[in-house]
């Protein structure tokens, strides 16, 4: 929903993508991956196909409106991409401890100041710097598909 900006479409993009997982179950290898990844990449391309569809098809529009038409029809080669990578930083963080979550996002999200997040929330900066070392570290041994 965030990325596309649109309740009705992002329906139509998870109904689409659990039909395809649906259709292809059978084809599910759990040797290559999870679930999780598996679905994410159905995904991707559900919004790539969403993407070129709304490329190739313009709407109805007067010469009066063509521009900003175009402009807003336009999707950049990286849409699908981001959508998906921001729902994997999503499910990344969801796997931290809170503590460790809101740190991360605060210092190295929102790039703001240790001291700054240390007194928001109340506790000192090397409690801060702690909390970010330490998410950042297990996030990073997380596989590379996770």
């Amino acid at each position: 929903m965030r990325g596309l900006g649109d309740s009705g479409l992002a329906e139509q993009v998870v109904q689409e993508t659990l039909l395809r997982a649906w259709r292809s179950c059978d084809r599910f290898d759990s040797g290559k991956g999870s679930v999780r990844a598996w679905l994410l990449r159905i995904e991707r391309n559900v919004l790539i196909d969403l993407a070129r569809a709304r490329a190739a098809r313009p709407g109805e529009v007067g010469w009066d409106d063509s521009r900003e038409t175009a402009e807003s029809r336009c999707v950049s080669p990286d849409f699908a991409d981001s959508l998906c990578d921001g729902l994997l930083v999503a499910d990344l963080l969801a796997a931290l401890p809170g503590p460790q979550r809101a740190a991360v996002v605060e210092v190295v999200m929102r790039d703001r100041a240790y001291q700054e997040v240390a007194d928001d929330l109340g506790v000192p900066v090397g409690t801060v710097k702690t909390r970010v070392h330490y998410a950042l570290r297990s996030l990073r041994k997380l596989p590379r598909g996770a």
